[in-house]
């Protein structure tokens, strides 16, 4: 087990065929669940203020975050968000989008989602999410519906200005050895939790890491995060003697343990054959499954049963390497396993494609990302988040055009996610203003985007398009 650990880690060739395993994640057609689990007050601005909130100009001065919000409501935070949680995604949001014949969900959580990594002598959160995440997941098993759980904002927070972190500060602090050592151990609790909870069965995928800030001199330490991200989930996973293709990788349980996971987890966190900071986080995960155990009758499952599992090897999910610049590390250099890869495109905050209509169309079905992150290993590749937001005003005829051309460009990868399944409709958001190119529930009912996901309005919209001359480089 050592030397073929090690062999994995080091040797080119090895490495060469994990990166190529393909696990046929083919066909995505998604949307993410924005501002349920991590609230964005933009997309829900009148409800943010029924809670409390503000509003401002930068989120930094006012309560516009989740843990802006948990410093001025300390009392009330958790009863308040538990009242958003229960009504933003509902059952009847999970009936829609399967009749919709979504097959995917991307699910946006903060690290806060595991209690125990939040430390409270500054950090101020909301609590009791994962109660939410787990009927939720329930829901989206019973509907057929996949999902990715999204390590949408991290311990620190990793980019600045941002809502999305879950606070919005330029105190960026993500990049430093105790930050990236609570997102692992945040990714052995989730990935023991989709593999042993039964609520948590639809779970394919498990994301490192949202939108990383693109300046890769800026992320010191990054690629070395990737490698023990994926280390910590093949790690648990042998344990609960999951095969991990392309890997030969195997790890025999005592008997003394094997009807134990817990135990058996924090013996194998000893084993020498992983990086010191892999094995503290297992060991680390420990003690936070017991909680979790205790509080969702999970003991059985975590302490006295057998626990070896047929179940999948999860996808190790990040965003593509050209992400980043400036010599950014390749994800693809820590794949053992089933590994994807994540690229988000949004022309409405501009750099893609002057502004207007012709530009966007010309751009988007000439779109070579596909082909360029295929070159340096990253594929397969979803879109995990895209929309109809312009920087112009857009004529229901040009959003037609925008949604089936962007559908095709993306279906030429494993699939897409759009971002979001739904936005508020109020007064603040100028009626269905914003739900109207941010919205895919708002966008079916307008008719953008064809009640079948797989289906365009014209399969031929890109066809003065392509090959011109015009479109933008950094397309």
């Amino acid at each position: 087990m050592r030397h073929i650990l090690a062999g994995l880690v080091l040797s080119g060739t090895l490495v060469t065929v994990a990166r190529a395993w393909g696990g046929q994640l083919t066909n995505i057609r998604g949307v993410n669940l924005g501002s349920w689990l991590l609230l964005e007050p933009w997309m829900l601005p009148q409800e943010w203020l029924n809670m409390g909130g503000q509003s401002c100009a930068d989120c930094s001065k006012c309560i516009a975050s989740e843990s802006s919000f948990a410093k001025a409501y300390p009392e009330t935070v958790d009863a308040t968000f538990a009242q958003h949680w229960d009504t933003w995604f509902t059952q009847d949001d999970v009936n829609t989008l399967k009749a919709a014949g979504i097959n995917t969900v991307r699910v946006p959580l903060g690290y806060w989602i595991v209690e125990a990594l939040v430390d409270r002598s500054h950090e101020s959160y909301p609590r009791g999410g994962l109660e939410y995440l787990r009927r939720g997941l329930g829901w989206l098993q019973d509907a057929g519906i996949q999902a990715i759980l999204d390590h949408h904002a991290l311990p620190g927070v990793q980019t600045a200005g941002q809502m999305f972190t879950g606070n919005c500060t330029s105190d960026v602090q993500f990049y430093t050895p105790y930050n990236y050592h609570r997102a692992l151990v945040w990714t052995a609790v989730m990935t023991a939790l989709s593999h042993l909870d039964p609520t948590f069965g639809s779970v394919f995928a498990i994301e490192a890491i949202n939108e990383p800030i693109m300046n890769a001199t800026l992320t010191p330490g990054y690629g070395k995060f990737q490698k023990n991200f994926v280390q910590v989930i093949r790690a648990v996973e042998l344990v609960l003697g999951i095969f991990v293709p392309s890997s030969g990788l195997s790890l025999s349980v005592s008997p003394s343990v094997s009807n134990n996971f817990t135990a058996a987890l924090s013996a194998t966190s000893s084993e020498t054959i992983f990086p010191l900071e892999v094995q503290t986080a297992l060991l680390e995960a420990v003690p936070i499954l017991l909680e979790i155990g205790i509080a969702f009758g999970l003991q059985t499952i975590f302490e006295a049963s057998a626990f070896h599992h047929s179940r999948p090897s999860l996808v190790a999910n990040f965003m593509d390497v050209n992400w980043q610049y400036d010599n950014p590390s390749n994800p693809a250099d820590a794949a053992i396993g089933p590994q994807a890869y994540d690229n988000h495109l949004y022309y409405s905050f501009g750099g893609v494609a002057a502004a207007d209509p012709k530009s966007y169309l010309i751009s988007i079905c000439n779109l070579t990302r596909i082909q360029a992150d295929a070159a340096v290993g990253n594929s397969p590749l979803w879109f995990g988040e895209w929309g109809l937001a312009t920087q112009f005003n857009a004529t229901d005829e040009f959003l037609y055009k925008w949604a089936d051309a962007q559908k095709l460009a993306y279906s030429k990868s494993a699939g897409w996610i759009y971002w979001n399944f739904k936005t508020e409709i109020s007064t603040l958001t100028n009626g269905s203003a914003l739900a109207r190119q941010w919205s895919y529930l708002e966008g079916l009912k307008l008719g953008f985007l064809t009640q079948d996901p797989a289906a365009y309005h014209d399969p031929d919209v890109c066809g003065p398009y392509i090959n011109s001359t015009t479109h933008s480089a950094s397309s």
